[in-house]
């Protein structure tokens, strides 16, 4: 005899989410829908007042509770004085996305400048995520569906000339995913990837609609740029209690830019 269908839990709400780089574009549109889904949401990123704007839309929409927390992901010893700071003011921490992240467009010629940028695109963007995830581990541990999603890119898959410190790093949050979801899967906890494709958002702002539709056209099947809600919403599948099956998995939300050949 089969055994009974097993109906899993597709609910967030109660759940305590920290989102970092949530001031703007996919870590903005997560934290709107992760509070209107009934989560506690912790809105992080470098500018506190950016944040609490975020924080308000949530509460002038009416959709849910979130918290604004200045957070400088690429400062250790602020990361772990704030994931405390949220689990204090929450209560518990069973959620983690890792979001934020900087543009690295720099030419290997650009002598010392290169250095910076490389430097600072893998401490906010790389090193960052496993700090977060160490100062997070005490309270995902207590509970009972811990998540923790990391936001790469499909550079991290594939690569863009002049953009190696970007390639770089994520390509290391693959890799990190991977090594942290064999790390901590004994323990129940999950932990995924996202690479997102060409989205609009602040970092692609610049491109004009003429450049964005020449691109889409060329690379992608869906033939367009995607939305930040759109990876915000592959993002909550991840994290839901039902997801408790998918660990160390990279998901490609593209329009189809990696699956097409040419």
């Amino acid at each position: 005899m089969p055994k009974p269908y097993q109906s899993l839990d597709r609910s967030i709400k109660g759940k305590v989410a920290v989102i970092t780089g949530a001031a703007s574009g996919m870590g903005r549109a997560t934290a709107h829908l992760f509070a209107g889904e009934g989560a506690k949401v912790a809105v992080t990123d470098l500018d506190l007042a950016a944040c609490q704007s975020v924080v308000d839309e949530i509460e002038s929409a009416g959709l849910g509770v979130a918290q604004a927390f200045a957070l400088d992901v690429s400062d250790h010893a602020a990361i772990k004085n704030e994931v405390e700071n949220i689990a204090e003011h929450f209560g518990a921490v069973d959620i983690l996305i890792n979001n934020a992240g900087v543009s690295c467009f720099c030419s290997l010629d650009a002598g010392n400048e290169y250095d910076e940028i490389w430097d600072r695109g893998i401490s906010v963007m790389l090193t960052a995520h496993q700090r977060m995830v160490r100062a997070a581990l005490p309270w995902l541990r207590k509970s009972n569906a811990p998540r923790i999603v990391n936001i790469a890119s499909t550079e991290g898959l594939g690569a863009t000339p002049g953009d190696t410190p970007y390639v770089a790093a994520k390509t290391g949050v693959i890799g990190l995913t991977r090594g942290l979801a064999m790390d901590l899967g004994k323990e129940g906890i999950t932990v995924n990837c996202i690479c997102p494709g060409p989205i609009n958002t602040g970092m692609t702002e610049t491109i004009s609609d003429e450049h964005k539709g020449i691109y889409a056209n060329r690379r992608t099947a869906l033939r367009r740029y995607g939305e930040p809600e759109e990876v915000a919403q592959i993002t909550l599948n991840c994290v839901l209690p039902a997801a408790s099956f998918l660990t160390g998995a990279v998901i490609p939300v593209d329009g189809g830019l990696v699956a097409r050949n040419a």
